[in-house]
């Protein structure tokens, strides 16, 4: 016999295409555990409230955690009638416990119900993905103490600029995801406002109190102060959705210096075979493919949020069936995020740098912002200082030696007062070791930001 939660003003059943159109158990099924937490909170809410006895409320209970159990188990048969996760649960309490049953919807709408279930749900996610951000972080974290002082080529627009160290190029990307880390906390902390009890939009009329609902489902800290707001806020998913999408996108950036770092021409890094592939064709190939993959599915969270954003631009007030699409984007991206992001970690961890190839790819025109340094020093006004430096550059190219090599006469033509000691400044350890303001890439100031960050994320 079909099981639904309406239907009695309708004198025809629904069409098998508009089922297929209309049903969402298929994926709202994920919403299990939180739609049975919100159902045994409501039960007790129900009791308070006198609206069934405690032995209903017992009996409903029981028969709940049975059902979270044949989820959890793998055990839960679904019926064809089951409309979405609602439908599926309150369909088989009834089968387990009988009429009783029947009372749990008591003062509840599907539009509040819903709206409970996604921000637990969402709660989860992003307890989830914060985890595995950390666990990036973590990875990161012990490259950069590996190679504190381990001399590379920076870049500005993909060209040579100035030496860091590695390490210091790897806690630029753990302070990226602390963002990202602390975006999705705000955005949580907004999800814990609980619309339970908001009814399908104009709150409920038998004495449930909602306050009490919020020390029945720990997660929640507030309740939602306008029941027609409650039914339609999807805020926090589009939040959500938008952190994850903006982390997609320093995973990429993180994903195109490895797959250039990775690359013959660079050789700064060999990423492990265990996270990279081979040609069908060219039998010498080793792809990154793990970053690559890493750096499209960027585009993936992008696309999501904006789908969902697209959807709730022109909703009226309340609820709305449209707001059935909030939920396979917010799944998807949370399942590309999980998955990147563990292999982003494990791709981080198994890495092997090459400081040897690293070094070899520094070249003295590097040190041109040292030697204009070096003016300032000297009295020259640094306008004037770049300017100079910048002509001896031009004379090392013109006469295809390095700066290091150019005679002592050629320094002296722009800067009379210079001696040997300008030719000190052709060290690149030197260099980078000379960066040692708060932030910096000198090996002393990398190695305290690790111990910061060691200190961060372990405590």
């Amino acid at each position: 016999m079909e099981h639904k939660l309406w239907g009695g003003r309708f004198s025809a059943p629904t069409a098998a295409e508009m089922s297929l159109y209309n049903d969402s158990f298929r994926f709202d099924v994920r919403l299990a555990a939180c739609d049975i937490s919100g159902s045994i909170a409501w039960a007790s809410a129900l009791a308070e409230a006198g609206l069934i006895t405690s032995d209903e409320q017992e009996q409903l209970v029981q028969g709940l955690e049975l059902v979270r159990r044949e989820f959890a188990d793998g055990r839960f048969e679904a019926k064809p009638s089951d409309e979405d996760i609602h439908t599926a649960v309150e369909r088989r309490l009834g089968e387990l416990v009988g009429e009783v049953a029947l009372k749990l919807h008591t003062g509840r709408s599907r539009n509040d119900q819903v709206a409970t279930d996604m921000r637990l749900f969402a709660i989860g996610a992003a307890r989830l993905i914060d985890e595995r951000l950390m666990g990036l972080q973590v990875a990161l974290l012990d490259q950069a103490e590996r190679h504190t002082a381990t001399v590379m080529p920076g870049y500005t627009h993909l060209q040579r600029a100035q030496p860091i160290t590695f390490g210091h190029w790897c806690l630029a990307f753990v302070e990226m995801i602390e963002r990202d880390r602390q975006r999705i906390a705000d955005a949580t902390a907004r999800a814990r406002t609980l619309p339970l009890g908001a009814g399908a939009l104009a709150g409920n009329s038998l004495g449930v109190e909602r306050e009490r609902l919020t020390e029945l489902l720990d997660e929640f800290d507030a309740v939602a102060g306008n029941s027609l707001d409650a039914v339609s806020d999807r805020d926090f998913v589009a939040e959500l959705l938008f952190s994850f999408a903006l982390t997609g996108i320093h995973l990429s950036r993180l994903a195109e210096d490895l797959v250039l770092y990775s690359s013959a021409e660079f050789g700064f890094v060999e990423l492990a075979d265990a996270y990279s592939t081979g040609s069908s064709l060219m039998p010498q190939k080793k792809n990154p493919d793990s970053m690559e993959l890493l750096r499209g599915k960027s585009g993936r969270l992008i696309g999501n949020l904006v789908g969902l954003l697209t959807t709730l631009k022109g909703l009226p007030t309340t609820y709305n069936k449209d707001l059935q699409e909030d939920k396979e984007p917010f799944f998807d991206s949370l399942d590309t995020l999980d998955l990147g992001l563990r292999v982003a970690a494990a791709v981080v961890q198994t890495m092997e740098a090459n400081p040897e190839r690293m070094r070899a790819a520094l070249d003295d025109a590097m040190l041109a912002t040292d030697l204009a340094d070096e003016l300032v020093r000297l009295g020259v006004p640094f306008r004037e200082a770049h300017a100079k430096a910048g002509r001896l550059v031009r004379r090392s190219i013109e006469l295809g030696k390095p700066l290091r090599d150019l005679p002592l006469s050629e320094y002296q033509t722009v800067q009379a007062n210079f001696d040997e000691r300008v030719y000190a400044i052709f060290d690149f350890s030197r260099s980078v070791s000379r960066k040692e303001s708060l932030g910096g890439t000198a090996p002393q100031r990398v190695a305290e930001q690790c111990a910061r960050w060691r200190d961060l994320l372990t405590n």
